[in-house]
């Protein structure tokens, strides 16, 4: 598992802009590195400084080194900086549609000999200039920023390449009306790039239009989000209801939640029952029915009765808020690939340039005429441009991350991808994740002489008073039986031996063993094999008794979760050995082994002794994924070569983990490695495409066999299929 950020250490995001390409927020992340003690990460697509200090960061410090580099950075949350995003896809849009039409006669002039009017090369120029000095001038004032700096980014590739085509040609135009021979040392028709300068221009403007446009959409998951909270709230005040704006609201304050209403935030119900939508945060479509003790989350939807419930946390400590920060942690980040990539793109830009330069001096050289070294020098250049390799691993992580917290998967960084396909052992704990943490009565073995339904009845009324969870199990059987629960009086109880009370005329005893034995009540045989029986399998026997007879035993336990079996499986099929890890007996932990399909089980662990049994597998070769959701299972989650924590677990567990599940579901533990092995295939197949498209095309463009606006329109393709290929991924459904 990857270290944690220490606590101690303070943080900043910056929002950069001006940044063109990877090789820009490589310079932008070098400038910042350099600042004594500062550990800077800097995400080309989110257009996001990450800054990391142990010392106290001056944030202006910060803001100056940037603009040193030549770029603009400001401190600003992601919430306002995707609200931003509308207006900035305005000023592209509007300069690419003005381009457009400026360029197609240009194009059509030059490709198509019926459109050669009189003196076209003339009108061609008219045309071309302002594409190529307004159209275009936001690549020439980065590259000019850049140079100032000693810096060469992807801008500067496409500054000189497109400057070049258009004053060569307009240096063509003029020699051949002055009557001088053209560069090739021949007079008559001057060879003109106009078309090229401009439709080069057109394509680059389209591509960075459609890839604002895609980082947008790829950030849709994050604003979605943060528009789930609600706005106000209605609460209750000296025993009135008000409603107030929800930043208003305090911990320990009871709100009012009416059918069809957003919870406002997390809290406990404290009166009424209703069922509770949690698919807009945990992709789960069931309805969770919920009660007086039950714990809810802000966001969700009340489907059914009005609710009081009484807040818990708010603004920032919500889970909503939690599971956002999760989500821009994540998309900040940079997975091991991206940080070579990078390391390419750094480097990229004045290798290019070189490659342009010995592939006009070669053409030159061996005589093959200024218009063919002057194309391909240009193709070069154009070509090249990383594009493709500095979106590629960013923009497959903002939509699989975003794609994840639509599914109430949240990855906790981009490094996690690169665990989760290397994981071949899962570690799952028993209570809380294979089972529900739940106590159920499970079954009722009755004397001979009595009837079953008779002990639940008596059992589940007098248990009604009773806190206890084991108590509750028995009367929400009851209550499900009979509909209605007989009156208690004389209720009595002790804690380690159980309860009595009047019910029905009877003086009813349910509790232990040393219960029965204080009131000199004695078990059949029959009873004792069955709370025997029900020892063994690590449940929870409850002995019940009226008249001075023992009548029957009921038993109570943690039951599986209803998908755990199938999740079991889906595991398997990914090639992922489960092991049960429990601190019950060998008994009762092969038992809910067996009923969920696990084969490898470690029993009797104390909670302590779960950090060492993981050590132990990872001693074997094995790397190991945990799943846990309690305090105990911190250590392991930590241990663990990846950490997976179940939402309904504790914040200690969560905190641990690399991978957390929103909803308590074993099957969101497949979802989550799915995910993720299709998000670190979508990168991996990026960046194929980006480093074997410029391996390729290079060598075709320094031999002379590719044209320059081929080049251009090639190069855009080449980021089209990285940014659809990305967002392929918001279209991801696991597999079941």
């Amino acid at each position: 598992m990857t270290d944690q950020v220490s606590h101690e250490q303070q943080e900043v995001q910056l929002h950069i802009t001006g940044m063109t390409c990877a090789s820009c927020a490589a310079h932008v992340e070098k400038a910042l590195n350099q600042i004594d003690g500062v550990d800077a990460s800097v995400n080309y697509a989110t257009e996001r400084a990450t800054v990391y200090s142990l010392n106290e960061l001056d944030e202006s410090q910060l803001i100056q080194a940037v603009i040193q580099t030549g770029y603009s950075a400001e401190s600003l949350q992601a919430q306002q900086q995707e609200q931003q995003q509308p207006q900035q896809l305005t000023s592209p849009r509007n300069r690419l549609l003005a381009c457009s039409v400026l360029t197609v006669p240009v194009v059509a002039m030059a490709m198509i000999p019926a459109l050669q009017v009189a003196n076209w090369q003339w009108w061609s120029l008219v045309l071309a200039t302002p594409v190529v000095f307004w159209g275009a001038y936001p690549f020439h004032r980065a590259t000019w920023m850049n140079l100032r700096h000693g810096k060469a980014t992807m801008d500067t590739l496409i500054s000189i390449g497109t400057l070049s085509a258009y004053f060569w040609s307009l240096y063509e135009l003029l020699a051949n009306q002055a009557g001088v021979t053209g560069m090739d040392g021949m007079a008559g028709m001057p060879e003109v790039y106009f078309e090229v300068a401009t439709a080069v221009t057109v394509f680059l403007l389209a591509g960075r239009y459609f890839e604002a446009r895609a980082k947008q959409r790829s950030g849709a998951a994050l604003r979605a989000l943060a528009d789930l909270g609600a706005r106000d709230v209605a609460v209750l005040r000296n025993g009135e209801e008000l409603r107030i704006p929800i930043e208003e609201l305090q911990v320990g304050e009871q709100f009012v939640v009416r059918p069809g209403e957003k919870l406002s935030t997390d809290g406990i119900v404290v009166e009424g029952r209703s069922a509770i939508d949690m698919s807009l945060l945990t992709g789960e479509s069931i309805p969770v029915e919920v009660g007086p003790g039950d714990s809810v989350t802000g966001a969700t939807l009340n489907a059914g009765g009005r609710l009081i419930v009484e807040a818990t946390s708010v603004g920032s400590d919500t889970a909503l808020a939690q599971i956002s920060k999760l989500v821009e942690q994540a998309q900040s980040g940079k997975a091991p690939v991206q940080r070579l990539a990078d390391r390419v793109a750094g480097v990229f830009v004045p290798v290019v340039l070189l490659i342009a330069v010995l592939t006009l001096a070669y053409w030159l050289l061996t005589g093959a005429g200024a218009e063919t070294a002057f194309s391909a020098a240009v193709a070069v250049l154009i070509i090249a441009c990383p594009c493709a390799l500095g979106l590629a691993t960013p923009t497959a992580l903002l939509v699989g991350t975003g794609r994840g917290a639509q599914l109430g998967i949240l990855i906790k960084g981009p490094e996690i991808l690169e665990s989760t396909r290397q994981i071949d052992t899962i570690v799952l704990d028993k209570t809380g994740t294979i089972t529900s943490a739940k106590m159920v009565l499970l079954q009722v073995v009755a004397a001979d002489s009595t009837d079953s339904d008779q002990v639940l009845r008596l059992v589940g009324a007098l248990e009604a008073a009773s806190e206890h969870p084991v108590g509750r199990a028995i009367t929400s059987a009851a209550f499900d039986k009979t509909g209605a629960l007989l009156e208690v009086t004389e209720f009595w109880s002790e804690q380690g031996k159980g309860v009595t009370g009047q019910v029905d005329g009877h003086q009813v005893f349910a509790g232990t063993q040393r219960l029965m034995a204080e009131n000199a009540i004695e078990l059949t045989a029959e009873l004792n094999a069955a709370q025997s029986e029900a020892e063994l399998l690590g449940r929870t026997a409850v002995l019940a008794a009226w008249g001075g007879v023992a009548r029957a035993v009921l038993v109570v336990g943690d039951t599986p979760r209803p998908s755990s079996s199938e999740a079991i499986s889906r595991l398997q099929e990914l090639g992922l050995v489960p092991v049960l890890l429990t601190g019950d007996n060998a008994t009762a932990a092969q038992t809910v082994a067996d009923q969920v399909g696990i084969t490898q089980v470690i029993s009797r662990v104390l909670p302590e002794q779960k950090f060492e049994k993981i050590k132990e597998l990872q001693a074997q070769g094995k790397v190991v994924a945990m799943v846990g959701d309690g305090v105990n299972d911190a250590a392991a989650l930590a241990q663990a070569d990846l950490g997976i924590a179940m939402g309904s677990g504790t914040d200690v567990a969560i905190a641990a983990s690399d991978l957390t599940l929103v909803r308590s579901d074993l099957n969101a533990v497949a979802d989550a490695l799915q995910l993720s092995r299709r998000t670190l295939r979508t990168i991996k197949v990026n960046l194929f495409w980006a480093f074997g498209y410029n391996v390729a095309a290079i060598p075709l463009a320094a031999a002379g066999l590719l044209d320059p606006m081929i080049a251009g329109a090639a190069m855009v393709l080449s980021s089209v299929f990285v940014l659809s290929n990305s967002l392929r991924l918001r279209r991801f459904t696991p597999a079941v």
